[in-house]
């Protein structure tokens, strides 16, 4: 599975863009997202790309999860979404 991580800056279109690709030939993907902001733009591109996906009879859902990960050797805690097709 195909993992996209997103940070404040990232554009949800484009971030949507990528996950549509992604779920389309894979079935599905991760996003992950350290910090409020990052976890905003990842919401808003998984509901943008429900929207690309919707005309190819492809209904997306999206599970939360609390993950830990390791940024330059200090333990940070993520969240990541696991979408796929229902």
């Amino acid at each position: 599975m195909e993992m996209l991580r997103v940070s404040s800056t990232s554009k949800p279109k484009s971030v949507a863009g990528a996950l549509s690709a992604v779920v389309r030939s894979e079935g599905s993907a991760e996003l992950q997202a350290v910090g409020a902001g990052a976890v905003n733009q990842a919401v808003k591109a998984i509901a943008i790309a429900r929207g690309f996906v919707a005309p190819n009879g492809i209904d997306l859902v999206a599970v939360p999860a609390f993950v830990e990960i390791d940024i330059e050797g200090e333990e940070r805690t993520a969240i990541k979404f696991f979408v796929g097709q229902r």
